[in-house]
């Protein structure tokens, strides 16, 4: 299994951001994500960084690390931006690209009122998905979704897709694998504690997770001493 954690998006310091992707590859982990928000949820008076310039500016202060969107979300942009966009990142970024692509929900949908973008309705969203899994994934780029209704789980399974499960418990993940026949990754925050989240990787692990990717932590060393009391192997860090 394979561990990564968010970048501090939410900051708005595009250079603390830069600086924890460096501290992270450093650490051994095998990957950074970024959200797609105009704000954390919840939270318009707070920044948000904007999603494809700064997971460019990883790729160039990165060289190891890999390098992902947490979810994209369709129906934010054109499908045509969605996909070129990625297909950029993936130019710069080659293999360690993972394109995370979401359809978005109810509680993202203040974020299109507030800037006048539409907001498309489910099947719209559907159709633009499926539409960019199967581009960017013609060109060899690692596709994730996130999970949410069966009708988006489906469309990862129509495609091949990875289904990425936000917080979900470890006995969710058995059963869409036994569902959809797809392979699962996870994200959600670090538990409390080195035991704890232990325990969690160790969980996730059994129930064939092939990524766990935590929340930005307090601490990359809790997310070192996490993946050591599990046996999860990370990439050479010092």
């Amino acid at each position: 299994m394979k561990l990564g954690v968010t970048l501090p998006t939410f900051s708005g310091d595009a250079g603390a951001v830069l600086e924890a992707a460096r501290a992270a590859e450093a650490a051994g982990l095998h990957g950074v994500f970024s959200f797609d928000h105009q704000w954390p949820l919840g939270h318009p008076e707070r920044p948000s960084l904007s999603l494809y310039p700064m997971l460019g500016a990883v790729a160039a202060v990165t060289g190891r690390i890999g390098v992902g969107t947490l979810v994209a979300r369709v129906g934010l942009l054109p499908d045509e931006v969605v996909a070129a966009s990625l297909e950029g990142l993936g130019l710069l970024l080659g293999n360690r690209l993972v394109a995370g692509l979401g359809t978005g929900d109810e509680e993202s949908e203040p974020e299109h009122e507030r800037y006048g973008l539409p907001y498309l309705g489910v099947r719209a969203r559907l159709d633009s998905l499926e539409w960019v899994l199967d581009r960017l994934q013609a060109r060899g780029i690692e596709c994730w979704v996130g999970a949410g209704r069966p009708v988006t789980n489906e469309v990862a399974a129509r495609t091949g897709a990875v289904l990425n499960f936000w917080g979900a418990t470890p006995e969710r993940l058995v059963a869409a694998r036994v569902r959809y026949g797809v392979p699962v990754t996870w994200a959600g925050p670090i538990p409390d504690g080195p035991e704890r989240a232990a325990d969690l990787l160790s969980s996730l692990r059994e129930a064939g997770a092939g990524w766990a990717v935590w929340g930005w932590p307090r601490s990359l060393e809790a997310v070192r001493e996490a993946a050591q009391r599990a046996g999860v192997s990370l990439a050479g860090g010092s």
